[in-house]
C-alpha cells in the first residue's frame, strides 16, 4: 500500500532521516517505536506528505505521491492522520468537526455527513457530545473525537502520530481501546507510540528507530523477547 524508498530528510544541516526504505503492506499494524528525536514522528508526517523529503520517493497504491504533479490533497483523504494534540475546530461543534471534510471535499452531502457522524459518535460512546464544543470535552474523548473524525473520510490507511502522549494516564485507555477495536476490523494503520503494551498487543510489526534509522524491526513477539541490536537492547531495558 506504502512504499517508500531512499527518504531522507533534513532540517537545515541537521539529517533527521536517513536513506530509509520501508513497504508496509495493506491491513498491516506497523507500530513505530523510539527514543524522542530518533524521527519517528517524521518518517510518519513524510508519509503523507506532511513533511516533504529531502530526497527519496513514497509511492501510495501506486502513485508516486513525492511527484509534485501529484494531488496530495485527494491521496490525504485517503491517508487519516490523527495528531499529538487533536487539531479540532475549537469554535465548531463536535459533529461539525466530523462532518466539515467530507462535505467540503464532495464525499458526501450534509444530511448523509450527519448521519455517519452519528453512527461514528456512538461508536465511541460520544453521541451525547454532539452539539458540544471541543473545550466541553476531556482529552481522551477528545481523542476520540479526533479518530472519529479522520474515520469520516473513509481513509484506506489510518496514521497515529503519539495520539496518547498529551493524555493524563486514565484516559489513555479510552483511545487505545478505539485504536484496537480498528485493527481488529482491517484497518490498515502505523502507529508512532511509547504505549509498549499496545505494541505487543495489536502491532502486526513493530520498527524501532533511532538516529534516523530503523535499526531493527520484527514481529511484536520476537522483537520483544529477543532484541537483536544492542541499541534496541538498552532502550527496551529502560522502557519495559
Amino acid at each position: 500500500m506504502i512504499d517508500v524508498k531512499n527518504l531522507s530528510k533534513s532540517f537545515g544541516d541537521h539529517l533527521v532521516l536517513d536513506n530509509i526504505s520501508e513497504h508496509i503492506s495493506p491491513g498491516e499494524k506497523v507500530v513505530v517505536i523510539g527514543p524522542s528525536g530518533s524521527g519517528k514522528s517524521t518518517f510518519l508526517r513524510c508519509l503523507n506528505l506532511l513533511e516533504s523529503p529531502t530526497a527519496g520517493t513514497i509511492t501510495f497504491e501506486g502513485t508516486a505521491i513525492t511527484d509534485p504533479k501529484v494531488k496530495i490533497d485527494k491521496i490525504r483523504q485517503q491517508m487519516g492522520m490523527v495528531f499529538q494534540h487533536f487539531n479540532l475546530f475549537p469554535n465548531m461543534t463536535i459533529r461539525k468537526n466530523i462532518t466539515l471534510a467530507p462535505v467540503r471535499t464532495g464525499l458526501m452531502k450534509q444530511d448523509e455527513a450527519d448521519g455517519l457522524a452519528a453512527q461514528l459518535l456512538q461508536r465511541v460512546d460520544l453521541s451525547d457530545k454532539a452539539e458540544a464544543y471541543p473545550n466541553q470535552l476531556s482529552g481522551g474523548q477528545k481523542q476520540r473525537i479526533a479518530i472519529v473524525r479522520a474515520l469520516a473520510m473513509k481513509p484506506k490507511v489510518m496514521l497515529f502520530d503519539e495520539p496518547t502522549s498529551a493524555l493524563d494516564p486514565e484516559m489513555v485507555g479510552e483511545v487505545l481501546d478505539v485504536m484496537k477495536e480498528l485493527a481488529q476490523e482491517g484497518m490498515t494503520m502505523v502507529v508512532v507510540t511509547h504505549e509498549m503494551g499496545f505494541a505487543r498487543e495489536v502491532g502486526s510489526r513493530v520498527l524501532f528507530m533511532d538516529g534516523g534509522h530503523i535499526l531493527e524491526q520484527n514481529t511484536p513477539k520476537e522483537f520483544f523477547d529477543h532484541p537483536q541490536n544492542p541499541r534496541t537492547q538498552l532502550f527496551l531495558s529502560k522502557v519495559l
